[in-house]
């Protein structure tokens, strides 16, 4: 019995979140430890930087997958992140909300 197109695009989906699976989690790790050195006030330019860098490759590959939500969070980390601005308690308090959202985004998809 041969299988459908829509059938086929969804396994092939499958298979590539299977395979960006990790690398997405590794994202979440950046933005997670960048998160609790800033929450002890020792957040890092370099960690500051490699933060923006994780959530800007997350906004694109969860779009890839169809998961705008996620992609919204990720370049609000992102812009958060990459701007001049210090981040003050009211910004770091955000980004503890869009880390977590985006890691239950992505163990929710995943099963």
């Amino acid at each position: 019995m041969a299988t459908s197109p829509q059938s086929q695009m969804a396994e092939a989906l499958k298979m590539l979140w299977q395979k960006f699976l990790p690398q997405m989690q590794e994202r979440v790790a950046v933005l997670e430890e960048a998160n609790r050195a800033l929450q002890a006030d020792g957040l890092s330019d370099e960690q500051r930087t490699a933060a923006g860098a994780a959530a800007h490759k997350l906004a694109g590959v969860l779009g890839t997958f169809g998961l705008a939500a996620g992609t919204n969070l990720a370049r609000e980390a992102e812009e958060l992140y990459t701007s001049d601005s210090p981040l003050n308690p009211a910004a770091a308090e955000r980004i503890r909300g869009i880390t977590k959202q985006l890691d239950e985004l992505i163990q929710k998809h995943q099963n």
